[in-house]
């Protein structure tokens, strides 16, 4: 165990988070700290539930005098997305993340921090080993796969659940209160492949599309930031030099932009100085296009080897299905201003033996739009013989005008700081509408401190808004038994 953020306050929030920052648990291998969160509550002697999908729900009594008071929820995720830089030695299925603290900021080591949605498992914890708060009954939930399908909210019996208002605490401003969210699924897109073979007088050269800052699929889809893998089928098509192509391989997370982007294509051996010279003039355009919001973008080429390429039936429909595919924003919303209403982001691709995958997550807060782009990439599949499937689909969470727990929130964030917060909606997904499914009556907000760059290798968390998130969730839940 180590001890980067034992002198940081509050305390038991930082000593939680360095504990599960300990405990690998990304998306798919949530085992080892669902068992820790169900042995810290056992610890607490509080009660308890783990099910069957991993969640963890564990209950502590009200204090004296909120008795009478409604339930609160307060819930996150355990899961986080692992991403690494690619010069980063680090296995996510074993290693601990190496934290390090910079100014104000806590940041891993070359992969991403966790942080989403660490600081919720650890403010919830540090609420229930708390002895000096005053609160309701409480129910801390933390639900697992949350970043790659909310399958354990999906699964979640919502019957074990008591409480009224549900606190999220899965949100990256400070000072913003969330009341709504996009739905969103995942789409997949599958080419079959043939190939044919690779003559002798040619040669495989490897070219990357690297330097792009990525980030979260919901959350900075607004920066219109490079998508490595569209990227790369932009380049396959500007190419004005006879090639053939083996693969394509690009990102590691759906609900991550891609930052890179590798493809092995075929050239003859007297026009390798004819594409390196084609591949510089797209570079050019590229790094033009993108000087705002990718200054580093860079394409960078080297000898590689390969057995055999695609045939030049599969190679025309994999470059077409990269250029084509919906990707980026789709439609901005007309009632909130500055609110994406729907997108889609081509996270994922890979070429298999027989077969190249394309897989992207879909976000709406409009169901009919997330329907219409799903339409559209499975009328482009169906067009040139390609399978498509859609999965893992999640309800938007829908604004409740004035709801009890809003007017709360509000009315106590104005005490503690004189300044109202802002009340907005996200284009990300947060479990909230699925919780709310399950439950008659209850209502929702959701809160977190000020996150940078999640999903990508740079992510960081503040400490000090780490704490004025802490000091306002503590007021909030003192003043539950004032409404």
């Amino acid at each position: 165990m180590t001890n980067v953020l034992n002198n940081l306050n509050p305390s038991l929030v930082f000593k939680y988070f360095e504990e599960i920052s300990q405990i690998p648990r990304g998306s798919g291998n949530e085992k080892q700290i669902s068992d820790y969160l169900y042995k810290v509550a056992k610890d607490l002697n509080l009660e308890v539930i783990q099910d069957e999908h991993l969640n963890i729900l564990i209950r502590k009594p009200a204090t004296k005098g909120y008795e009478n008071c409604p339930g609160v929820i307060l819930q996150g995720h355990m899961d986080m997305v692992c991403e690494k830089n690619k010069d980063v030695d680090h296995d996510f299925e074993k290693d601990p993340i190496e934290l390090r603290i910079i100014d104000d900021m806590i940041y891993a080591n070359g992969t991403t921090l966790g942080a989403d949605n660490g600081i919720a498992v650890a403010m919830g914890l540090a609420v229930l080993a708390s002895n000096d708060l005053s609160h309701p009954a409480l129910e801390v939930l933390i639900t697992s796969d949350e970043e790659a399908g909310m399958s354990g909210a999906i699964g979640l019996d919502g019957n074990i659940l008591k409480g009224k208002y549900i606190i999220n605490l899965d949100s990256e401003e400070e000072g913003y209160l969330l009341v709504s969210c996009a739905g969103g699924n995942r789409s997949y897109v599958t080419l079959p492949l043939t190939y044919k073979s690779i003559d002798e007088d040619k040669e495989v050269l490897l070219l990357e599309v690297k330097g792009l800052l990525g980030g979260h699929s919901g959350m900075d889809i607004v920066k219109q930031r490079a998508n490595s893998n569209v990227t790369m089928g932009r380049v396959l098509n500007l190419l004005d030099v006879e090639f053939d192509l083996v693969e394509v391989n690009g990102g590691s997370k759906n609900n991550a932009i891609p930052r890179e982007c590798e493809a092995k294509v075929v050239v003859n051996k007297n026009q390798v100085d004819d594409f390196k010279a084609s591949l510089l003039k797209i570079e050019e355009i590229l790094k033009h296009e993108f000087r705002t919001t990718d200054a580093d973008l860079r394409l960078e080429i080297s000898q590689t080897s390969a057995e055999k390429a695609l045939s030049d039936d599969c190679k025309a429909k994999a470059i077409l299905l990269l250029n084509l595919i919906p990707n980026g924003i789709q439609t901005q919303s007309m009632e909130i201003e500055n609110l994406v209403e729907s997108s889609t982001n081509l996270g994922v691709v890979r070429t298999f033996d027989d077969k190249m995958s394309f897989e992207s997550a879909v976000r709406s807060s409009v169901a009919t739009l997330r329907e219409n782009i799903n339409n559209k990439t499975k009328l482009l599949a169906d067009a040139i013989g390609a399978n498509f499937e859609s999965t893992n689909g999640y309800p938007a969470w829908e604004y409740a005008k004035d709801s009890k727990l809003e007017h709360i929130c509000v009315d106590v964030y104005e005490k503690l700081t004189g300044k109202k917060p802002i009340i907005t909606a996200i284009h990300a997904g947060l479990e909230c509408g699925l919780l709310l499914d399950k439950m008659d009556g209850a209502e929702a907000i959701s809160m977190g401190p000020d996150m940078f760059e999640v999903h990508t290798p740079n992510e960081h968390v503040s400490i000090s808004s780490i704490k004025n998130v802490w000091d306002y969730l503590v007021k909030v839940l003192e003043a539950m038994n004032q409404y």
